[in-house]
């Protein structure tokens, strides 16, 4: 299919070829007919990615923050690898769209094949010839509603969800400043509300449209006719409410907005427009300032969007879905009308031209709509016949598929291929010789096209059946989001891969007992979790300096992990489970592999009101480990810090740039310094992937003993238990 992209580091628009979207769980796979470009948000987007790096940097002083964090915690290369690959990645564009249901996803019974559903959001309304949409962000089209008019559900819902911040009452006086397509449907929504309307924008002719479509006066900001209206119109009072729907950066918006507003009231911000407030003004009428978050209550919540989690009606009045089918009908029963807003309409394989006329000044429009290949103005379609792909048999008996040397090139495939994937495993993978890239697949089109083109994949698909049933593949990696990492594995097991899988391998007893039960099934034990550490060079040579321990010993742990940015996947405990079962593994493998054993109980405490753990590890030989887990910690203090202590020596490594031993010997007191700081901080993926493929290759042992990531998996896993229990946890022997 095609989809409309752009290269955030070029600049460069396209419409690509990519594949498909699945239709996943919980959601409607929709064949667009008409989308809407928004003229104030994604030309500002495509504006943006025409900068300069330094213009770029400039306009987001948050991301540069970000990217400096990075930069403490991981070092200059490995920072300077994650932004430029996403950077010079294709991004989607497009958030407003109309189409026809063509497959129906398990868990939804409100629509049928052959629906109309007017879509939203700005990963799942895309600028493509098909999206797989959410349930709480599609709502069926109202009978007789036309799918052009459709397709202006989202930004009638941004709009709506504004109108409903400022809580306008009928006879109330209102100004709205910036008449762009927000500013036309918020007046026209406040007129049916019975709220009298002035607008502002420099436009003459968006001033005459929104005076067309119910606005009691609109003109210039700079000129008099605005003042004089909202005198006129409220006794020289001041409007009830003001609604900032303008972009750029003056900030006149906001100062016109605190001399036209009436003591006490309400000023929306709805766009995206500079915000100095003048205090003194907004401090002597005591104005109120809000925000209005995007297409209503739900915005930003993975639960709602991507869960389904609806919230109660009695508690959440109109949520994103609601205020989008309460904008459907308000447009079905003509109180809101936008077919005067469309001012071009242009065929989807002409999308390019169109983005660039929009931007270069040549087309001047308040709204624009791509009409897709098929027929557009209808309701129905006929169901699409089912497709059945042949499940992957198993291969059964154990020992029935073990350690066969690969053909040369080892093909590999890719399931997922997130920023983990993109910046510190694939860039080894495709500079290796002996490594074919085979085939990359995600559940969005969009990421295994910009895989396959980065790194030199074969193929891209979202069909994850026909990869585990192709024999010329001979490992697949899984780098997906944490919850499906055991059943993934499970599969490709079944499938006879050899599988590399990012940690966790489990994130519950029964999941792993699931993985286990598949090698004994399949016989194929060739499984390496991504635990990268051990592998990491300097690691590696500080243990070999500290030599054989002839006692038992003692190890110190300090993992500094910080707090994590709001929205991060990480935080959804319910479905990812915690941070910990997602990212321990790393630690208690490390420490594992450094004692030279498996654990045999873990005993774990936390401080009431925050994530911080004590983990203490005890092995066979009277060693112990203690893991101090803390994201309470100062940014910018190493992220990890380890001492080994035993039989007179000390081990000091510091977050994988230096290294020092101390130890007491016969001839005195020696110690021994890395030579020189590295030049990155080299935390092994490298070394493990070359491993990997050579065990692939060869047929020989892989480079962790299974029975270690079991136990490594099931210690991580007891961490839970034991806070959950108060008491230490004894584990079985995994030997």
């Amino acid at each position: 299919m095609k989809q409309v992209v752009q290269n955030y580091k070029s600049g460069e628009l396209a419409v690509l070829d990519v594949p498909v979207p699945g239709c996943k769980p919980g959601g409607v796979l929709v064949r667009s007919a008409y989308s809407l470009i928004s003229t104030g948000t994604e030309l500002m987007k495509v504006s943006e990615a025409g900068m300069s790096m330094l213009g770029k940097a400039r306009s987001r002083p948050d991301q540069v923050a970000k990217v400096m964090q990075s930069v403490a915690t991981n070092g200059v290369p490995a920072t300077y690898r994650k932004v430029m690959g996403k950077l010079d990645s294709y991004t989607p564009l497009g958030y407003s769209l109309c189409g026809v249901v063509e497959q129906v996803g398990a868990g939804v019974d409100d629509v049928k094949v052959g629906d109309l559903v007017a879509c939203a959001g700005n990963e799942h309304a895309l600028h493509a010839e098909l999206n797989w949409v959410p349930k709480n962000l599609y709502a069926p089209v109202p009978d007789g509603l036309a799918p052009r008019h459709a397709a202006f559900g989202t930004v009638g819902s941004i709009a709506m969800q504004g109108v409903r911040q400022g809580e306008s009452r009928l006879g109330e006086v209102a100004l709205v400043i910036g008449l762009g397509l927000i500013g036309q449907l918020v007046v026209q929504l406040l007129t049916a509300s019975g709220v009298r309307v002035v607008g502002a924008d420099p436009d003459p002719a968006r001033c005459e449209l929104a005076e067309r479509l119910g606005a009691a006066a609109c003109g210039d900001p700079a000129s008099a006719v605005v003042e004089n209206s909202v005198a006129e119109l409220t006794d020289g009072h001041g409007v009830d409410q003001v609604y900032l729907a303008a972009g750029g950066g003056s900030n006149q918006p906001v100062e016109l907005a605190a001399r036209l507003c009436r003591d006490r009231g309400r000023v929306v911000d709805i766009g995206k427009c500079r915000l100095d407030l003048p205090w003194n003004a907004y401090y002597e009428k005591e104005l109120d300032v809000r925000f209005s978050r995007s297409y209503g209550p739900g915005r930003y919540d993975p639960e709602y969007e991507l869960d389904g989690r609806d919230y109660p009606i009695g508690y959440v009045r109109w949520t994103e879905r609601r205020n989008l089918a309460c904008f459907l009908d308000l447009v079905a029963r003509g109180s809101v009308d936008v077919e005067p807003l469309i001012s071009h309409i242009a065929d989807f394989d002409q999308a390019v031209e169109t983005y660039r006329s929009l931007k270069d000044g040549e087309l001047k429009a308040v709204a624009v709509l791509f009409r897709y290949p098929g027929p557009a103005d209808h309701t129905t379609q006929a169901e699409a016949p089912a497709v059945t792909v042949p499940a992957v048999k198993p291969r059964s008996g154990p020992g029935s598929t073990r350690a066969v040397a690969a053909t040369s090139p080892v093909r590999l495939a890719f399931v997922g291929a997130g920023n983990y994937a993109t910046s510190m495993l694939l860039p080894h993978l495709a500079q290796r010789d002996g490594v074919e890239l085979s085939t990359v697949v995600t559940t969005t089109a969009l990421s295994a096209a910009n895989a396959q083109r980065k790194f030199g994949f074969a193929e891209a698909t979202t069909d994850l059946d026909a990869v585990l049933g192709d024999k010329a593949i001979d490992a697949v990696f899984v780098v997906t989001r944490h919850s499906s990492h055991a059943e993934l594995t499970r599969r490709a097991l079944l499938a006879g891969k050899a599988v590399f899988v990012e940690k966790p391998l489990a994130l519950t007893e029964n999941d792993l007992a699931d993985v286990l039960a598949a090698v004994e099934e399949s016989g194929n034990d060739r499984l390496q979790v991504g635990f990268n550490r051990r592998f990491a060079p300097l690691l590696q040579e500080a243990k070999k300096r500290f030599g054989a321990r002839t006692g038992p010993a003692s190890l110190r742990y300090l993992v500094n992990a910080g707090r994590l940015g709001h929205g991060s996947w990480y935080l959804q405990q319910g479905t990812e489970g915690s941070r910990f079962a997602g990212e321990g593994g790393h630690f208690i493998d490390t420490a594992s592999w450094l004692l030279e054993a498996d654990p045999v109980s873990v005993y774990a405490v936390a401080p009431s009101g925050n994530e911080d753990l004590q983990i203490v590890l005890r092995y066979p030989d009277g060693s112990t480990a203690t893991i101090s887990y803390v994201t309470t910690g100062a940014a910018g203090f190493p992220k990890e810090t380890l001492d080994l202590i035993a039989d007179g020596k000390v081990l000091r490594f510091d977050d994988f740039v230096r290294a020092s031993l101390f130890a007491d010997g016969g001839s005195g007191r020696k110690r021994w310094v890395s030579s020189r700081l590295p030049k990155a901080r080299d935390k092994g993926q490298e070394a493990e992937l070359a491993a990997f493929v050579r065990a692939v290759r060869t047929g020989g042992p892989m480079p962790v003993p299974l029975e270690s990531l079991v136990a490594t998996t099931a210690a991580t896993l007891a961490v839970q238990t034991g806070l959950a229990g108060g008491t230490p946890v004894t584990l079985a022997s995994a030997r």
